[in-house]
């Protein structure tokens, strides 16, 4: 049975996907808890698998990432191998930063970075060349209004 989140564990993950560097004292001292109080949470928060992993987010233009396209992905075949074989093999690309299975017209849309225009279309030469693809439309990302990591907790 999944652990029942309370207001302290709420309080927890929201600081924590602010800023995962906090130590538990300043959480401590942020929340008004015990730092052991605070560690326990946590560990339990981990154990429970709300916090799956912690992560820098690197500035993907400091390590000339320029280019983001949403790569929309149609299938000729749809059956469960022919799917999981595409997941696999996309996967394995450093360039697809996500990439979900979703409904409606197109099977799969990929979040791809890549430096610029050029190794977008190399990518996407390697992206053509699995089996199974019908289609591939992608849309390039002029700005970026808003990017954040937090899940909203209520």
């Amino acid at each position: 049975m999944d652990k029942q989140l309370d207001q302290l564990d709420k309080d927890l993950l929201r600081l924590l996907q602010k800023d995962a560097q906090l130590t538990n004292k300043e959480i401590a001292g942020r929340l008004h808890k015990s730092v052991a109080t605070v560690h326990e949470r946590i560990r339990q928060l981990r154990e429970a698998g709300y916090i799956t992993k912690v992560v820098a987010l690197v500035d993907r233009k400091k390590i000339d990432l320029g280019l983001v396209a949403f790569s929309q992905v149609l299938l000729h075949d749809h059956a469960a191998t022919t799917l999981r074989s595409f997941e696999t093999a996309v996967a394995k690309f450093p360039e697809v930063m996500e990439c979900f299975q979703m409904t409606g017209t197109f099977d799969f849309i990929l979040r791809v970075a890549t430096r610029d225009m050029d190794t977008y279309h190399t990518f996407y030469r390697k992206l053509a060349a699995l089996p199974n693809i019908s289609t591939v439309q992608s849309f390039f990302v002029l700005s970026e209004t808003k990017s954040d990591t937090a899940y909203p907790i209520v």
